[in-house]
């Protein structure tokens, strides 16, 4: 659990996930900045769906010129959260990878 301070007073920070929010699927992000905060967009890509032999669905796609990636969620960080943000995400990875060799190895 986490710890707000404030006035020099530390209490817990209780992480609450409301049953509205709406998990997502991301295979996309765009990161952009401002002055005091950067924007994170996560986009699912939406694959069309074709039926036939592959070089008919190579020439569909080739056809369409481009498939449309939407936007599933947006969140603003204030940029001196940022490096948290960083940090957290990389050290997630590196547990990610560290359970991912354990798995490999055995």
């Amino acid at each position: 659990m986490s710890q707000a301070q404030d006035d020099g007073v530390r209490i817990p920070i209780e992480h609450v996930i409301p049953d509205s929010v709406e998990t997502r699927f991301a295979d996309r992000i765009v990161v952009q900045h401002a002055e005091h905060e950067f924007r994170v967009s996560f986009f699912e890509i939406e694959r069309p769906i074709f039926f036939g032999t592959p070089d008919e669905t190579k020439q569909r796609l080739l056809d369409m010129g481009s498939v449309k990636a939407v936007c599933v969620a947006r969140i603003a960080v204030a940029a001196g959260r940022m490096p948290d943000m960083v940090r957290a995400l990389q050290e997630n990875l590196e547990h990610y990878r560290a359970s991912a060799d354990e798995s490999e190895e055995e």
